[in-house]
């Protein structure tokens, strides 16, 4: 998007962009000052470090294995005075939970900054959890944007914020905030420090004595910050009617202004600690007051905490996104108005890829009577019908683990049970358990994904791909080794797309006894290494029987019509339901 160029208030020329959120927070870190940026791609985040890698050449930027070393390397780049930004989705933070929690007891020199983009109505995510809870619980600072330029503005203010109080800061957004475009007004960089070695132990060695005598200045720091937020321009009152008061913060207040833009708001952008006396001196105007969030009665439940009467989680939605009907109608107590009928249309559930190399491996799997312990990765869809594969996901790396805990209750040889995991979720958090898996002499198959990417999160690079996120080349890893030196005995890598020998190595692999890992080794079909020829193939019609074998494989190219098989024009060739055919009547090209 271009840049232009508009007259400012003051009569002076200032240049503007259309920025998303992602993009807005960037901008952000580059005008603060930031030196570097860590962060492992998840939507609704994936964007910021892109856009650092891609429009800011000074900052430093890498993907790293996972979000806790994310914010460890951070937190390194913090104590050498640098400033920083640690980027992840909300359940990333999860993973990030244990530097997190002791990260506010230590000495912060660079601003440290920890964006946290959470996603309401789960658009992507297997939960829809409320991070703002992780403020209070780590007794950090948060700031909320509602618009993309706040998320900018917001950037540079935590980073202020850090420096000023010694702590990590809590930016957090929402997919909505993340990835709508708005106007915003581009500043100068300001510059950061030069990084200096200085050494704190009695501050950055967190042994009980030291952890002790630092756990009252994160007290203090509160009580400060507390002051702060009530005296906070990030925090302000817009004074309508006095009959409706409303206390929102983020995008909540973008649709509580959109639905009663008469009322009377008191707009949160530094929502933890909440501005206690602004609250009262709010409350005190309005005859009725109510409190819009999404989520969680987070902000509600400090406000009722005051004595403040007020309503809200009540009649508003505790799942999913607002908007201003469901706002509307919460506050008047009236059902929203008929929008207009949505059209009859056919449900088109999401499917693994044209070609995809995970679709023949799970198949081959589901054929072995496996049960399959799934992970977070595109093969999750495999779940779905027809193909029906995946029977859990709970976390990255969980399904090793699942696998290993119901082997090892059945006993050996009971159930045929197996794992998938993709490769950057198992450099993510799939080699610790693989390695209890060793230790503990499981019995269980996992089978590692290998289409070289981060596929799921719009293809991101990662430790086995061999290249950075600024395309650089750097370490390539070699998959089959590591598993070896992780202590399995037992490891195929072998070609997904030969469907027959992919049958018989998984069957051999059930029948070893031990652990065991398959590799199943085929780039994602949207990359230009893929192996398929990109060539879409027939039906003989003539030859099809109609026996729905090619149907169970669930590719989205090949459909059921007139008791017989046709292929699309989604076809990329893959060939494997023409291996599978038994009256061989796919074949050729269009």
């Amino acid at each position: 998007m271009a840049f232009f160029i508009s007259e400012s208030s003051q009569g002076e020329y200032v240049m503007k962009k259309i920025l998303s959120g992602n993009e807005a927070i960037a901008r952000g870190a580059f005008e603060a000052g930031v030196s570097f940026v860590s962060a492992y791609p998840g939507t609704p985040s994936t964007e910021i470090l892109q856009t650092v890698a891609e429009e800011y050449p000074a900052i430093h930027a890498e993907w790293n294995p996972n979000e806790k070393v994310a914010l460890e390397v951070a937190a390194g780049a913090s104590y050498a005075g640098a400033r920083c930004m640690a980027v992840m989705k909300h359940v990333g933070v999860n993973v990030a939970a244990d530097p997190l929690m002791t990260l506010p007891y230590t000495l912060i020199r660079g601003g440290l900054v920890l964006v946290s983009a959470d996603d309401p109505e789960l658009f992507s995510s297997q939960n829809e959890q409320d991070n703002r809870h992780y403020a209070r619980f780590a007794k950090i600072p948060m700031l909320e944007p509602s618009t993309s330029q706040e998320a900018k503005d917001f950037m540079i203010e935590a980073v202020r914020v850090s420096e000023e109080f010694g702590t990590p800061v809590l930016l957090r957004t929402t997919t909505r905030i993340s990835h709508s475009m708005g106007v915003v007004e581009l500043g100068n960089e300001k510059g950061g420090s030069i990084p200096s070695l200085e050494r704190h132990p009695a501050e950055w060695v967190m042994l009980p004595a030291n952890a002790r005598v630092r756990h009252p200045v994160i007290e203090e720091r509160i009580i400060a910050l507390k002051s702060y937020s009530d005296a906070s321009p990030l925090n302000f009152m817009e004074i309508g009617s006095s009959k409706l008061g409303i206390i929102s913060s983020g995008v909540a207040y973008q649709y509580a202004k959109e639905a009663f833009p008469e009322a009377s708001f008191l707009k949160v952008g530094l929502s933890y600690p909440l501005p206690e006396e602004l609250i009262r001196n709010f409350a005190a105007q309005v005859d009725e007051l109510w409190v819009v969030e999404e989520l969680d009665p987070f902000m509600e439940e400090q406000v009722k905490a005051l004595g403040i009467d007020c309503r809200g989680k009540d009649r508003l939605p505790l799942c999913g996104e607002l908007n201003p009907d469901i706002i509307r109608g919460a506050i008047t107590g009236t059902v929203p108005e008929d929008r207009g009928v949505q059209p009859d249309l056919p449900p088109r559930p999401p499917s693994m890829c044209p070609g995809c190399p995970h679709r023949s491996m799970l198949w081959a799997l589901k054929r072995n009577k496996c049960f399959i312990a799934g992970d977070i990765g595109c093969y999750t869809l495999g779940f779905l019908p027809p193909l029906s594969a995946i029977d859990t996901t709970l976390c990255m790396g969980a399904g090793i683990n699942h696998a290993h805990g119901m082997a090892t209750v059945f006993g050996p040889g009971k159930e045929k049970i197996a794992a998938v995991i993709g490769d950057s979720t198992f450099y993510h958090s799939g080699i610790t358990g693989l390695l209890n898996l060793a230790y503990n002499k499981g019995a269980a198959l996992i089978v590692i994904l290998d289409n070289s990417t981060t596929a799921m999160t719009g293809s991101q690079d990662h430790p086995g791909t061999g290249v950075t996120v600024r395309g650089e080349q750097t370490l390539n890893l070699d998959l089959e080794n590591l598993v070896r030196a992780l202590g399995i005995g037992w490891v195929r890598t072998v070609d997904p797309y030969d469907i027959k020998q992919t049958r018989k190595d998984v069957k051999e692999a059930l029948a070893f006894g031990g652990p065991s890992v398959i590799i199943s080794k085929a780039p994602c079909v949207l990359l230009k290494s893929r192996k398929v020829s990109g060539r879409a193939l027939t039906v003989d019609t003539d030859a099809c029987t109609g026996c729905k074998v090619c149907i169970g494989l669930g590719c989205p190219a090949i459909e059921f019509r007139d008791e017989k098989a046709h292929i699309n024009e989604m076809c990329v060739g893959c060939g494997v339901c023409a291996d599978l055919c038994v009256p061989k009547a796919i074949g050729g090209e269009k």
